[in-house]
C-alpha cells in the first residue's frame, strides 16, 4: 500500500514506539500512586509534558493531556463559557473549522450561547476586516485553526488573536495540522494538538493554556491532571506523545522541506487538468486538496484500493454528504464529489509518491473515457 492519508493519521515512528515500549510492558504503575514505581511513571510523564510544550512554543503557559484533541477543543470551549463574565456570552468561529469545534459550539448555542459562524473566500481564507467588524464587547472568544485539515489554508493566527484581545475576548486555535509541521503561531489563548498527527500514538492529545486562561473542568472524579482533568493518565501515551514532540521538533525543518519537494513532484506527475481547492500562496504543502472536472472521488478511491488517500476529514467519512469545508469556498455538490486529499509526510517516499500520483491521474482519465 502507499500511504497518502496523513491528515487522517501519521504513521508511529519508530522512536516513539521505542520509548514506549517499556511503559507497556513492564513499567504498568499507576502513576498518580505514591509507589516507588509510582512517583517514577509520574516522572516520566513530566517529562513528556516539558518536550510537549518545548515543541508548542509559546511561553506564558503549560499543558494538559487530554484523551484527544477533540477532548481537548472541547475543554476549551465548554470550560472557558462556563466561567464566562458577565455580559460575555458570544462565540466567533468560522464554517471551515473541524466538527469538533463546530458542533460543540452548535451545542453551546442550543444552551443560550450567541453564537457567530463567519464565512470564508473562495481561498479559503478568513477576512479580517469581516471579522474586526463583528468583534465587540459580547464576544468571549474566537475560534479559529490554524491549518485547515481538509485542504491545508492556513489562516493569519496571530492576527486574529490581536484582534480578539483588543475587544477583550480570548483565542482559541485548532492547531492539530499545523503541530510539529510547521511553527505554531504566537497569541493564541488556547492551542489544541494531538499525537497521532505528529507520528504519536492515538488515544492522547493535550490543551496548552495560558495562565490565566484556564477553562473550568470538563471531567471530575480524582482530579489528577493539575485538579483540572480528572483520570489515571497513560504512562506509555504521554511518554510517547513526549518524544513524538521532541522528534518533530529537532526533524522540522527537515521535515518541512521534504514535504515542499513532495508537493512539487506530485503536481508534475499528476498533470494537467486540475485544480487546487484552496489558497495556493496560504497553504502547508503537505496536504494536496485537488478536483477534477467530471471525476468521481470515491470511485477513484475504490478503483486505487492499494493507495490510500481521502475525499476530505476522516471524522466526516462515510456521511455521504459534501464536505462543509469545500461548501464553505463555494463549490458546488459536483464539484465536492469530484475532490479528493492527497496527504503526505515524512515517511512518504519520492518514487511511491509519483507512481501513486500517475496512477490517480490515469484513473481519473480512464473514468473520463467511460463516462464520455
Amino acid at each position: 500500500m502507499i500511504y497518502l492519508d496523513y491528515q487522517a493519521t501519521t504513521p508511529l515512528a519508530p522512536e516513539v514506539a521505542k520509548a514506549m515500549s517499556p511503559w507497556i510492558e513492564e513499567k504498568f504503575a499507576n502513576p498518580h500512586s505514591p509507589s516507588k514505581w509510582g512517583s517514577e511513571a509520574e516522572a516520566a510523564i513530566e517529562v513528556a509534558r516539558k518536550r510537549v510544550e518545548t515543541a508548542i512554543g509559546l511561553k506564558g503557559g503549560s499543558v494538559a493531556f487530554t484523551g484527544s484533541a477533540t477532548e481537548a477543543l472541547n475543554w476549551a470551549l465548554k470550560g472557558t463559557v462556563e466561567k464566562v463574565p458577565k455580559g460575555r456570552n458570544r462565540i466567533i468561529t468560522v464554517a471551515t473549522e473541524h466538527a469538533a469545534v463546530l458542533d460543540t459550539c452548535e451545542w453551546l448555542a442550543g444552551r443560550g450561547v450567541d453564537l457567530t459562524v463567519l464565512p470564508v473566500r473562495s481561498d479559503g481564507r478568513l477576512d479580517l476586516d469581516l471579522l474586526a467588524r463583528e468583534l465587540d464587547d459580547r464576544v468571549l472568544l474566537v475560534a479559529v485553526m490554524q491549518v485547515n485539515n481538509e485542504i491545508g489554508v492556513t489562516q493569519p493566527i496571530s492576527d486574529i488573536a490581536k484582534l480578539a484581545h483588543e475587544a477583550g475576548a480570548l483565542m482559541l486555535c485548532d492547531a492539530v495540522q499545523a503541530f510539529g509541521r510547521v511553527e505554531i503561531c504566537k497569541g493564541p489563548d488556547l492551542v489544541a494538538v494531538s499525537a497521532h498527527k505528529v507520528y504519536g500514538p492515538k488515544g492522547i492529545g493535550a490543551l496548552w493554556m495560558r495562565k490565566g486562561a484556564e477553562p473550568a473542568p470538563l471531567l471530575h472524579g480524582g482530579g489528577q491532571e493539575r485538579g483540572m482533568r480528572s483520570g489515571t493518565l497513560s504512562p506509555a501515551l504521554c511518554v510517547g506523545f513526549g518524544a513524538a514532540a521532541r522528534l518533530a521538533d529537532e526533524r522540522m525543518t527537515r521535515d518541512y522541506d521534504h514535504v515542499q519537494k513532495l508537493w512539487s513532484a506530485a503536481l508534475r506527475a499528476l498533470g494537467d487538468g486540475w485544480k487546487i481547492n484552496g489558497s495556493t500562496a496560504h497553504r502547508f504543502h503537505g496536504n494536496l486538496n485537488i478536483r477534477r472536472e467530471g471525476v468521481d472521488g470515491a470511485r477513484l478511491i475504490a478503483d486505487l484500493r492499494d493507495v490510500a488517500f481521502s475525499l476530505g476529514s476522516a471524522c466526516a467519512s462515510g456521511s455521504g454528504r459534501p464536505s462543509h469545508v469545500l461548501r464553505a469556498l463555494g463549490l458546488d455538490y459536483r464539484e465536492s464529489r469530484s475532490s479528493i486529499r492527497l496527504g503526505f509526510g515524512r515517511y512518504t517516499r519520492l518514487k511511491e509518491l509519483v507512481e501513486a500520483c500517475r496512477r490517480i491521474a490515469a484513473a481519473a482519465h480512464a473514468q473520463e473515457k467511460l463516462d464520455a
